[in-house]
């Protein structure tokens, strides 16, 4: 469970540790300066929206919420594409566009995991999650036929007041 809420709280910091990475591998490892126009321009921008966009995917489902943890699958997903896109902030020309396709298969594929996702859990919908003292707990879905009554409760009791009369004397 702790593998899990670190990943919960590192995909923010991620959107700008990645990025940065990229554009320090490139100093680092002497990449040139095309390389340094593709970073500057494509790599960075898209490491730093595709990271926001699928920490904001993970975060919208409620059992994330609830549990301030990721799932399994984004503990995968995440460390792939993580591990790619530092192997491509290396610019070893050996292995550097390999890597790079892998990163960018890897992000498409982990952006489709968190839709599906999320997906499942919205259509899973008949029951809500919310925090109690105890833990997550679920909230079964109203029923319909009780939401469309268009009668008044029996039980509920309406009291007018009355004018005082005047006293005429």
């Amino acid at each position: 469970m702790w593998l899990r809420r670190a990943f919960f709280h590192w995909l923010i910091p991620a959107a700008f540790v990645l990025p940065l990475w990229l554009l320090v591998g490139w100093g680092v490892f002497n990449a040139g300066a095309w390389a340094f126009l593709w970073v500057l321009f494509i790599a960075i921008p898209s490491v730093f929206f595709g990271e926001l966009i699928l920490a904001l995917l993970v975060r919208a489902r409620p059992t994330v919420r609830a549990e301030r943890a990721v799932s399994w699958w984004d503990v995968l997903g995440f460390t792939v594409w993580h591990a790619l896109t530092i192997v491509v902030g290396f610019y070893l020309e050996s292995f550097f566009a390999l890597a790079l396709v892998l990163a960018i298969i890897a992000a498409i594929g982990l952006f489709w995991l968190s839709l599906w996702q999320l997906w499942n859990e919205a259509r899973a919908g008949a029951s809500r999650v919310v925090m109690t003292t105890a833990g997550p707990a679920f909230i079964p879905a109203s029923d319909p036929d009780a939401t469309s009554q268009t009668t008044a409760d029996p039980g509920v009791f309406v009291i007018t007041e009355r004018a005082k009369p005047t006293d005429e004397r």
